[in-house]
Parts: C-alpha cells; structure tokens; sequence
C-alpha cells in the first residue's frame, strides 16, 4: 500500500463518534476518528516501512500520525528523528502513545527520554517518563540500573506535585510502572507512592482527575501481578 491508498483507508474507517472522543482528549483537525483495532489488517499487510510512515506523520492528521507509530523502524530512526516527530506532537496521546511507544522499541530510547525528562517542557517530559514506562513493562529488569530508577523515583517524589499536568500523569504512572513491572524495587515504589499520595491532574472542560499510584500498585499485588511484563509495546 502506498501513501494515497493508506489515507483512503484511513478516511473509509473514521467513524464521527471516535473523532469525537479524539477532539475531546485534544486532538484537531485533520483527523477521521480511526480506532486502533480497526488499523490492524492494513498493518498486517504494510508490516514496517519507515518511508511511508514518515509521510503520514508529516500529514499532521492524528489517525495518520499514530498509524506511522506502527509501522515505523524505531531501530533505524535517529535521535534527531525522534526529536522531529517529538516536536509535532501536539497533544499527549501523540506524544505518549506514538512517539514513546516508537522510541521505547529504539537502541538509543534511554538516552533520548533521559533527555526530553531534563527538557522542562510539559510533553517532552511527560513522552520521557512514558517511555520509560513502556521500557520496564516490556524489557527484562537486567537492562536497567537499579540505581538509575531509585533517583528518579526520589525525583518524581519531590517533584511530581509541581510539574505540569500531562508530566504528572506520566511521573505517577513511571510510579505504578516501577512497582508492578520492575521487581527489584517493587517496595522502595511502593512507599514512595505512598508518600506522594493523591495526585491532582486539572483538565480543560473536565472535571479533575485524582491518580493514587500506591492504591493501583496494591490492586495488581492482590492480583498477584508483581513482575508482570508486556509480550509486544506496540499494537
């Protein structure tokens, strides 16, 4: 499938109420309110090609940019890719579920997210932290300092309360992250989740959301869940 045939595709799936849900999570036009289920036999059939989805990212239309997600070649993009598509990602579901989820599948994906966490800019910070979270759920614990991950959790400890809103989603979900998939530190994540307690996130015309990182953690102990790991990050 090539370019035209793939936005004809993408067009012929949208459907009015899932561009609805889209728009009111912060999208923006062009979209065509494509699910993710829905994308998957033209994936099947395309695999990857890098090419064809850096000309659908480069669209700006939200239902080509995520499917580029998938069929990108994180192994062969550059940091200088990632940071290009990081700069078009305009709201957080580009931002921590293409560009992370494509980073995290990369060579280089610690390096770049320790990067955009250090940027001070609110979805840059929220993608690195994200990554990391698609990282410890998919990865073996061996390819991670244990040293690394305590100081970034003492850093989401005294610092979660006053980032920005997408950034602390992401921090309490690195929390939850941590305390489910990386056992090794599995209780150091849970008294710290404890100690940063309920976490406020303000939405635009929404009513706030209230995450409690050590109440999710203490779910998936009671599920028997501890170590859990993802088979695949990407759909």
């Amino acid at each position: 499938m090539d370019f035209e045939s793939v936005m004809q595709e993408l067009e012929v799936l949208g459907k009015e109420r899932m561009k609805k849900i889209y728009l009111s999570n912060g999208a923006h036009e062009p979209l065509f309110g494509v699910t993710t289920g829905s994308m998957k036999p033209m994936s099947k059939k395309i695999k990857l090609n890098q090419a064809l989805a850096e000309e659908l990212y480069a669209t700006g239309n939200y239902d080509a940019m995520y499917f580029a997600g998938i069929i990108a070649e994180p192994k062969i993009m550059t940091e200088s890719d990632f940071d290009r598509w990081m700069d078009a990602a305009y709201f957080y579901m580009l931002s921590d579920f293409v560009v992370a989820v494509t980073l995290s599948e990369s060579d280089s994906a610690q390096e770049v997210a320790d990067k955009w966490i250090a940027s001070g800019e609110e979805l840059r910070m929220s993608a690195g932290w994200s990554c990391y979270c698609w990282l410890l759920g998919n990865r073996p614990d061996t390819e991670f300092s244990e040293h690394k991950i305590s100081i970034m959790m003492e850093t989401v400890k005294n610092t979660i309360h006053h980032s920005p809103d997408r950034t602390k989603a992401s921090m309490n979900n690195f929390l939850f992250t941590v305390g489910v998939s990386f056992s090794p530190l599995h209780e150091q994540a849970l008294a710290i989740a404890k100690e940063v307690g309920i976490v406020e996130i303000q939405r635009q015309n929404k009513k706030n959301s209230f995450l409690n990182a050590h109440e999710s953690i203490q779910k998936q102990v009671e599920k028997g869940r501890i170590g859990f790991k993802r088979k695949y990050v990407r759909c």
